[in-house]
């Protein structure tokens, strides 16, 4: 099949959401699937199977998406229509205005349309100081369905959580939930520690550097707990937020090394940690947490009712409350003083991570689109 995927979000690998689009155009390529792609990433240009498009500029918006480390595309429908018009079935990753205007597009050339979730309303809100609002939610909700999603034929959700959550909103839609999935390349494996923190108890946090993230209440926990002078903490990504993070830790002495990881390195940093923390506020799916409890790195998770990821947590001390810095400070002290239970507990996590199998996950999103171009075929025949 040729595949069109318009990709409001395309470049640098620095979020969840450019890497699940990279792993699926990736994925349907080894399937042998002809992918065409439609972004605004100025790297791929002239390459093949590649229609690139120019960045929009948004004068008043244009430091909040640069701070965020990525660029959005200008949609231009003389080159939509030439990319759509190839297609035996078109993709859409993201509810921004690329897809939007692509979906009218493909619909006029009756075209089998799916699209993938990967935005939650709070990851838009927090950059207008709105997190929290449950109006402001729906709002941006509905407003993605009435200028997106009612429009496609199938809606992929990487998880149950943000399906409810949408639905709830907007009433029920055709979707099929499918995990982004966990790469192979994260597994157990015997890696020390650096000489320089081989005495510390080492706490990873992989995510990007923002509010909703919440890793200022990391290193709050950090800096109350009576082993900080034993913790090193590791936030390993970029966005945002990493100069205020840095600045936090130095002011209350918490020992925090602040990095970009290439997806080599990640593997081994998670493999030499003790202690996974994700004390993230907001999440769809959060692939960087089941990238570390496959490799039995044992998790705190914040138990957020916006969060999809606390349904990893297989312990009660592998909870703590929302943004809670006591409890989560108490959480990080328990394992500390329990290795043996963190030991069996590592065991236990990678066991329970085998159904996140991405190679799996990737069969069953090639199906739901496979599955809709010829359900659409047969009803025009």
């Amino acid at each position: 099949m040729k595949i069109t995927v318009i990709c409001d979000i395309y470049g640098k690998k620095s979020n969840g959401s450019v890497i699940a689009t990279d792993n699926l155009i990736k994925a349907l390529k080894k399937r042998g699937h002809e992918v065409n792609v439609v972004c605004c990433d100025e790297s791929k240009r002239g390459e093949k199977n590649f229609y690139i498009v120019n960045k929009i500029n948004i004068p008043f918006a244009n430091k909040i998406i640069e701070k965020n480390d990525v660029t959005l595309p200008k949609p231009d429908k003389k080159i939509l229509r030439e990319a759509i018009k190839k297609a035996d079935a078109v993709h859409l990753m993201m509810p921004f205005s690329l897809s939007m205007t692509s979906v009218k597009i493909a619909r006029k050339m009756k075209k089998p349309i799916s699209a993938g979730f990967h935005v939650q309303a709070e990851n838009v809100l927090v950059h207008f100081g709105m997190m929290d609002s449950v109006f402001a939610m729906k709002q941006v909700y509905k407003t993605f369905y009435r200028l997106l999603y009612m429009y496609v034929d199938v809606i992929h959700y990487p998880t149950q959580f943000i399906k409810d959550t949408f639905e709830k909103v907007v009433g029920p839609t055709n979707g099929v939930v499918i995990s982004n999935g966990v790469n192979t390349i994260f597994k157990k494996q015997e890696v020390s520690k650096p000489e320089e923190i081989k005495d510390k108890f080492c706490i990873l946090s992989i995510g990007r550097l923002c509010g909703e993230k919440n890793q200022q209440l990391l290193i709050r926990a950090i800096a109350k707990s009576q082993y900080k002078d034993k913790i090193k903490l590791i936030l390993a990504g970029t966005g945002p937020d990493k100069e205020k993070l840095i600045r936090l830790a130095k002011k209350l002495d918490v020992d925090m090394d602040v990095r970009f990881f290439a997806r080599k390195d990640l593997v081994e940093c998670i493999n030499y940690c003790d202690l996974y923390c994700h004390p993230a506020q907001i999440e769809i799916e959060s692939i960087s947490c089941l990238e570390a409890i496959s490799c039995g790195l044992v998790p705190v998770i914040a138990n957020s009712d916006r969060s999809a990821a606390k349904a990893f947590a297989n312990n009660p001390n592998s909870l703590c409350i929302n943004n809670n810095v006591n409890d989560l400070s108490s959480k990080i002290e328990y394992w500390i003083e329990h290795p043996e239970e963190l030991k069996e507990y590592s065991e236990k996590y990678v066991n329970s991570s085998c159904i996140y199998d991405q190679e799996k996950c990737m069969d069953l999103m090639e199906k739901m689109i496979v599955d809709n171009y010829e359900k659409k075929k047969s009803n025009t025949l």
